[in-house]
């Protein structure tokens, strides 16, 4: 790496002393190993093996390989210099059926895990649940089934007593609107089932079964602990100023945002989202106590962010009876998705900061007293090793620092952002994608498991070891 320019005025946005810089993955993203000591197939495991689910036929039977590669990877963290490492821990692993004791060996995965990153000076945030659902208990009726929720609070009690002493921040879910809504909703993620009310029974067992764990995580942690909840809030725009587009939008942050947001900080749910999904449901499964359960104090509040989406209405006239799976339930048939203007990345996934600007400023006032953390943020470019194994990715480092920049005009303007993770550490298994997306900062040759450090990440620990942005 090069020397670095830390002179004060060459560094034009600097974070907080305590800012929190860290990178992020998920299970079954990454560790392979889909069928050793105990561990049994996830939902994603059943999804993935089904012909045309995912693109390619590709599984995460081997993915990156980091069960049999935490030291070398957790060398690739001291390398970056991060803070903080957020992973999360595949529930099959631990408690195979959903139900009962654990495994030994694979609560001994996650322990050294663990002790190698504190070992390292690297702070672990473990996250409970990242889509990796027990394939026993979809069978047994899944999210939509309120014994699930029961079920992830007895497995966060299992989790608290294995690594309570050493993990530094504990995050129930990430992103149940992806977990609910295309999962149950549309089906182009696991368990692929398509059903609106599927959905919405889905979300608001995420909300109770995240209020559960929360009480379980603080009746053995206390207050050593932080605890909270990583949401994909959608940065929804109206195309114009127009009533009816205005509305649009409304329609798909209550579905989309608020549906989570409510209950969780507010112990209710959106009147708006009640009766934008009458035709669907009267909500009578939310039974009396979820909503107090649900909004059980947590210490802050995760968001990841990719990109805005622009909304407009649907005509009246056109406005028809809505046949097709859609995550969108209540909206799917008053509201237009349309495509936004500028550069895109390989997701096809238009590139706007300001949106997490607008987001993280919303939360301001909408939170107040609310830490934020960035728990995702990055993108994916269609990356590869030169002749000399270099990897050069300029767009992913323009886009980080974007972000980056946006985050801390944020943090100037008042709201509280303790940290920033991205996403991610290693090229993965990218879900219904495959292997046909890289997001990581390090290249990972799927052939060989050989890991190579690309441009960003070299950037990305520069921005860590000096604090900050400059102005290139």
């Amino acid at each position: 790496m090069t020397a670095l320019d830390t002179r004060p005025d060459a560094i034009t946005h600097r974070f907080p002393p305590d800012f929190r810089w860290g990178t992020a993955t998920a299970a079954y993203q990454i560790e392979g190993a889909a069928a050793e000591d105990g561990r049994t197939p996830s939902i994603w495991d059943t999804f993935s093996r089904t012909p045309g689910k995912v693109r390619n036929g590709d599984t995460g039977d081997i993915a990156a390989d980091h069960y049999h590669r935490v030291s070398e990877d957790i060398a690739l963290m001291r390398r970056l210099g991060v803070t903080d490492y957020r992973f999360s821990i595949a529930w099959p692993r631990v408690q195979p059926t959903g139900r009962g004791p654990a495994v030994q060996k694979g609560l001994d995965f996650y322990r050294r895990l663990v002790d190698e990153l504190l070992e390292a000076g690297i702070r672990p945030v473990a996250t409970l649940y990242h889509w990796d659902l027990p394939q026993e208990l979809e069978d047994a009726g899944g999210w939509p089934h309120r014994e699930t929720a029961y079920r992830f609070g007895e497995y966060a009690q299992i989790m608290a007593d294995a690594l309570g002493d050493r993990v530094a921040t504990w995050t129930t879910l990430n992103e149940p609107w992806c977990a609910a809504f295309l999962g149950y909703g549309n089906g182009v993620h696991a368990p692929g089932r398509t059903s609106n009310l599927a959905s919405l029974r889905a979300a608001h067992h995420f909300n109770l079964g995240h209020g559960l764990a929360v009480q379980a995580l603080r009746t053995t942690l206390g207050t050593r602990s932080e605890i909270s909840l990583t949401l994909n809030l959608h940065a929804v725009r109206p195309d114009s100023q127009d009533p009816a587009d205005v509305d649009a939008a409304r329609r798909i942050d209550a579905v989309g945002n608020r549906v989570f947001l409510d209950p969780v900080f507010r112990g209710a749910l959106p009147q708006d989202l009640i009766e934008d999904t009458a035709a669907v449901t009267d909500w009578a499964f939310v039974q009396d106590g979820d909503l107090q359960i649900a909004s059980t104090r947590i210490d802050s509040l995760g968001i990841n962010y990719y990109s805005p989406s622009l909304v407009a209405a649907v005509a009246p006239e056109a406005v028809v009876p809505f046949t097709e799976p859609s995550p969108w339930a209540g909206a799917e048939q008053y509201v237009r998705f349309l495509p936004a203007p500028g550069p895109r990345t390989a997701m096809d996934w238009p590139i706007d900061a300001d949106a997490l600007h607008e987001l993280l400023l919303r939360l301001r006032d909408d939170l107040p007293g609310t830490p934020l953390v960035i728990t995702e943020n990055g993108a994916a470019y269609d990356d590869y090793a030169d002749p000399q194994g270099e990897v050069k990715d300029p767009e992913r480092v323009a886009y980080l620092h974007a972000h980056l920049a946006a985050v801390h005009r944020a943090i100037e303007d008042g709201a509280d952002v303790r940290g920033y993770f991205l996403w991610s550490l290693l090229d993965n298994f990218e879900w219904a994608y495959g292997y046909s997306k890289r997001f990581g900062i390090v290249h990972v040759d799927f052939a060989t498991q050989r890991r190579t450090f690309k441009d960003s990440a070299r950037w990305y620990a520069e921005v860590i070891a000096r604090g900050g942005l400059t102005a290139e």
